[in-house]
């Protein structure tokens, strides 16, 4: 069940950062690099956690700046996350293991900043600014935090006991 007030989302962001970190920190480089059969290794996944948390703060500034939102990005529509996710794949192909790791830890400071930085109101007062749905910005906040760090988590175990 999703949060619903500002304690509860911080509580929740930073269970599920640890838990995925509990997971990926004590990988290999050579390990976390390794493509599955879909082309998609585990640094792909924690890297494009860490793109999906700028992305919505990018769409948190613009609304709150009354600047267009696009989502998810410029140039894309929802049913074409497939294309965009393979192209940031290939936009990230040289990032190594190490940065996607930092590049992760900085993006969740920067997401646990701006929750931190917000009143409940702001958070779960009404839809988010630009969003164009009746999410508010801590339901945003939630799924491009805690929500995709479960998903990572899964990832991330599937392919450890696939390679067990």
């Amino acid at each position: 069940m999703p949060a619903t007030c500002k304690s509860d989302l911080i509580a929740v962001t930073q269970r599920e950062f640890d838990k995925l970190m509990t997971l990926a920190s004590p990988l290999e480089a050579e390990g976390a690099m390794q493509k599955d059969a879909d082309g998609v290794s585990i640094k792909d996944v924690v890297a494009h956690r860490a793109h999906w948390i700028d992305l919505f703060r990018g769409w948190y500034h613009d609304g709150q700046a009354g600047n267009p939102v696009f989502f998810p990005a410029e140039g894309y529509k929802w049913n074409e996350l497939p294309r965009y996710n393979s192209e940031l794949r290939a936009r990230q192909a040289g990032l190594s293991w190490s940065n996607a790791l930092v590049q992760l830890e900085t993006a969740h400071g920067h997401l646990l900043h701006l929750i931190e930085s917000l009143d409940e109101d702001a958070l779960y007062g009404g839809p988010m600014k630009g969003a164009k749905n009746a999410w508010t910005t801590g339901r945003w906040a939630e799924a491009a935090g805690p929500s995709h760090y479960r998903s990572a988590q899964k990832f991330i175990r599937q392919r450890l006991k696939a390679a067990a």
